[in-house]
């Protein structure tokens, strides 16, 4: 009997590749690969890329290279690139950098295994030709629904992206541990056992920020129908799953294309009632979509956070307008003023581009206007650098390289000090933290309804902590901060 093949996959960027991972996991693991861990333990190591920034570029070519050292030290036979990266660059990338056996974009998803044992086996694989993926569904969103079983999108399609009637049934008898990712058509393999885990709600954008490529090798907006995203939240509860984080690039234009813009007002409440889970997060929310209905429920809603993870990327109208989006300061604080009036200690957190090119120190001032006021628990910044394929990179008024540098080492620094200020804030308060680590040196690590996984802080609990568990969901009061982390106290 032959020696069964190994993979592992490593996974870069946002929460999103997250989800495709586990894609690429269940599908590996149903044609009977075994997943493990390290890649140093793998037959072939499948990087899963981030395309967005370039510093997350680099650390997608530095992942490469590190996996490829692997080769001839150990286990490992082949590195593969898959992911936002891959299928952004595809043949350049494999071009460039030699060291990765192969680069496959999103239409190979479906059929990786055979990709891999091509790999494996000595053969070579023709990396694509990148193409603009907002072109391979309909302009109209209520037409996309009935295109979408032809196109691969990751986390929605079926076996096959071609189409094939056969290929798109049910799968029978899923191997233990494996899940629908989309209906029974896609598969689900967690690769780990944290207490939270991301569901796709959508895929793609129909905004045209001009500094943003995403679009491009993403594709155009595509929701997920809601019995599919219930089911993968049954699953994930059935997994040990207590907090479900929704996540697309555009969560405010759920069900545009299904023929109900309100639909995620719906959805949410049907999220918060499958048994076990404890808290349902919706993260990428755009300003100039946002509703009273919307906000009515996340701040109303029981086990539904009040957490709004809003793109404002600035608040200056000329900047606003040159990176073709809507708003300014003060109706980006009266939408944060709507919200604090039904939710008072909702959480509230955004990123923002400094440096963007015509970007004038009147302009900053007017930034700084608005985070002075806004209250934000987290802000990340960023400096402006042209994205290939964007409309900004042929903008006039480029600043040079130190002036972007400056502004976003000032900016980091206004950055920490306002959400640290905003953490002071909500000493005295109480907390529900859901516990995430027990560690007899770090002790016990949680989050609060605040907070999200990875960007937002941590809530070290302290007190009767004894018998608390990964999982476990516990009132606590705030009685120190550090950054934007909290101390908390839990009673006896």
């Amino acid at each position: 009997m032959p020696e069964r093949r190994t993979v592992a996959l490593v996974t870069l960027g946002c929460a999103r590749n997250e989800v495709d991972s586990e894609e690429l996991a269940g599908r590996l693991e149903a044609d009977g690969w075994e997943l493990v861990a390290d890649a140093a333990d793998a037959d072939v190591a499948v990087v899963n890329t981030c395309g967005f920034v370039d510093a997350a570029k680099k650390d997608s070519v530095d992942a490469l290279l590190e996996a490829n050292d692997l080769k001839g030290h150990g286990r490992t036979q082949a590195v593969v690139a898959v992911g936002c990266m891959a299928e952004r660059y595809g043949k350049e990338l494999a071009d460039a950098l030699p060291e990765a056996d192969a680069v496959l974009g999103f239409d190979d998803y479906a059929d990786i295994t055979e990709r891999l044992q091509t790999i494996l086996s000595g053969g070579t694989h023709v990396s694509h030709v990148p193409r603009d993926r907002r072109k391979l569904l309909p302009l109209s969103p209520v037409e996309r629904q009935a295109a979408a079983e032809t196109v691969a999108i990751p986390g929605h399609g079926a076996e096959h992206a071609d189409g094939d009637a056969e290929a798109a049934a049910p799968i029978e008898d899923l191997p233990e541990g494996l899940a629908p990712a989309s209906g029974p058509r896609t598969l689900r393999k967690r690769l780990d056992d944290n207490p939270v885990a991301s569901v796709k709600l959508a895929s793609g954008c129909d905004r045209r920020c001009s500094f943003c490529a995403i679009p491009a090798f993403r594709g155009s907006f595509l929701s997920r129908r809601p019995s599919d995203v219930l089911n993968e939240t049954r699953w994930l509860a059935e997994q040990g799953v207590r907090e479900v984080m929704l996540v697309s690039e555009n969560n405010t234009s759920y069900g545009k294309d299904l023929g109900d813009i309100r639909l995620l007002e719906t959805l949410l409440p049907e999220l918060a009632a499958v048994p076990g889970v404890e808290r349902v997060r919706v993260s990428y929310l755009q300003p100039a979509e946002m509703r009273p209905g919307l906000v009515d429920v996340l701040t109303s809603t029981p086990k539904v956070a009040p957490y709004f993870d809003l793109s404002f990327q600035h608040s200056a109208p000329n900047v606003l307008r040159r990176m073709r989006r809507f708003g300014d300061t003060d109706r980006f604080l009266e939408l944060l003023d709507q919200i604090r009036a039904k939710a008072p200690e909702a959480g509230a957190r955004s990123n923002f581009i400094v440096g963007f090119p015509g970007e004038t120190e009147d302009d900053l001032a007017e930034l700084e206007r608005f985070l002075t006021n806004a209250r934000l628990d987290a802000i990340g910044v960023f400096g402006y650098s042209d994205e290939e394929g964007t409309e900004a990179a042929g903008y006039d008024g480029k600043l040079p390289e130190d002036v972007v540098a400056e502004r976003l080492a000032r900016f980091s620094r206004l950055a920490e000090e306002l959400t640290a200020q905003r953490a002071e804030e909500r000493i005295g308060n109480t907390v529900s933290v859901l516990v995430e680590a027990v560690d007899e040196e770090d002790g016990v690590i949680g989050r609060a309804l605040h907070q999200a996984p990875e960007t937002d802080g941590i809530t070290i609990l302290m007190g009767a902590v004894a018998g608390l568990a990964v999982g476990d969901l516990v009132e606590a009061e705030v009685t120190a901060s550090e950054g934007v982390d909290l101390y908390a106290e839990v009673s006896a």
